[in-house]
């Protein structure tokens, strides 16, 4: 594997709604628009997990949602859950920290000792990705070196997709499209963080695949 791609093939998954929008309001869980998928497109979900090596989200959608991200709606092993965090800011009683998959907790070299301390206690690992603030290229790099992961799925908030894609480091996005509308200037989107100046800085995508799923359109893209 070149330095250029070492790392894993990465897609983000995220339901949306007609407006873009991944919650409600901002600060509310992304559980409240979840359960109108409909079921089959539930079992995609966790099929999805079931066939990636690991599963990435913030740290800012584990202190909102608390999801376990595992495999529970199909046959399948669970993948490795993977949670880039600057300070460790990991709640301990978070279902991540549970014992029914293997985690990953990414953090600076910033995060007090006593911090990782507690969260190794948790049974989880540590592994320290950055200076100031976790390098998410570097992270990609552990990830395939230390524990073999060869396809990675986000199902991140927008700022991880964001920071997942400025660094160049997704191949895919996969979409479910629920069929309302929410609002909302300030309610969370599939992307956060862009405050582009051209057309020039728009991340460019091809339409691969759409579909039907029960009620839900799925459309698929490569990142060109």
């Amino acid at each position: 594997m070149s330095d250029q791609r070492c790392r894993p093939h990465v897609l983000i998954m995220s339901e949306i709604t007609v407006d873009g929008k991944l919650t409600l309001k901002r600060g509310a869980s992304s559980k409240r628009l979840m359960k109108f998928m409909d079921p089959e497109t539930e079992l995609l979900l966790h099929n999805t997990r079931a066939s990636y090596d690991a599963i990435m989200v913030g740290s800012h959608t584990i202190q909102i949602d608390n999801s376990y991200l595992t495999v529970r709606l199909v046959e399948g092993k669970s993948p490795i859950r993977v949670i880039p965090t600057s300070m460790g800011n990991i709640p301990m009683d978070a279902n991540v920290l549970g014992d029914d998959a293997p985690t990953v907790i990414a953090v600076s070299a910033q995060t007090p000792e006593e911090r990782i301390a507690a969260l190794r206690e948790k049974g989880v690992d540590v592994v320290v990705a950055g200076d100031e603030q976790v390098n998410l290229t570097l992270l990609m790099r552990i990830l395939v070196e230390e524990y073999g992961v060869k396809r990675l799925m986000v199902e991140g908030g927008p700022t991880l997709n964001y920071s997942m894609l400025k660094a160049g480091l997704v191949d895919e996005i996969r979409l479910i499209h629920l069929p309302y509308i929410v609002g909302g200037e300030d309610t969370p989107s599939l992307v956060g963080g862009m405050h582009i100046e051209s057309e020039d800085e728009m991340f460019r995508l091809s339409l691969s695949k759409h579909y039907m799923c029960g009620s839900n359109l799925v459309t698929e893209y490569e990142i060109l």
